[in-house]
């Protein structure tokens, strides 16, 4: 079986004009979902309990967690499940990093529950940059339309279990803007 330590949960907010200007930070869980949510940012804290063996695939992982996970379907209305899980050393990381550190929106919300480590979700909204640092048993919904970017970091190790309510899963709509690469990654 393979632990991984859980991490914190933090949220840092920054000017979007002024990548150095940290303007808040906090790693309380319930200061986190009332800032995210005044954005309809949807944040919760979900158990994540199940020990994962080191070869789960996707169906042993939709079975630990099909229960909270049927019930946000059921509510919400998403068609589709998968399991995005990056082992340290994977190969491709680089490639697939640099895609999602490109900013991007979606047609629909981008709804992530961590089961395993880490990754940083940067939303810019309002002149702001908010980045969530999401570790285990985090539940995040980044709604359609939001420019958005995400960094797994250097030696990416996690799990998430990604709802859509697009059969197709994931698509991103390209926004062209650099400003991902003025503000710190999730290694820094």
């Amino acid at each position: 079986m393979t632990t991984i330590a859980a991490p914190a949960t933090i949220l840092r907010v920054y000017d979007d004009s002024h990548p150095g200007a940290l303007l808040h930070e906090t790693r309380d869980g319930n200061e986190i979902a009332r800032l995210l949510g005044e954005i309809g940012v949807r944040f919760e804290r979900w158990s994540a309990d199940h020990e994962l063996s080191a070869d789960a695939d996707q169906e042993a992982v939709l079975k630990a967690y099909d229960t909270p996970v049927g019930r946000l379907q059921s509510e919400c209305g998403y068609k589709s499940v998968d399991v995005l899980r990056v082992r340290r050393g994977a190969p491709n990381v680089t490639a697939m990093r640099a895609k999602f550190l490109d900013e991007h929106s979606h047609s629909e919300d981008e709804v992530r529950f961590f089961v395993e480590g880490r990754g940083a979700f940067y939303l810019r909204v309002g002149g702001k940059v908010y980045q969530t640092i999401c570790a285990r048993g985090d539940l995040i919904s980044v709604p359609a339309g939001t420019k958005h970017w995400f960094d797994m970091g250097l030696d990416p190790e996690f799990c998430v279990i990604r709802l859509f309510t697009n059969a197709e899963g994931w698509v991103a709509n390209f926004t062209g803007d650099p400003i991902s690469k003025d503000f710190p990654k999730l290694d820094d």
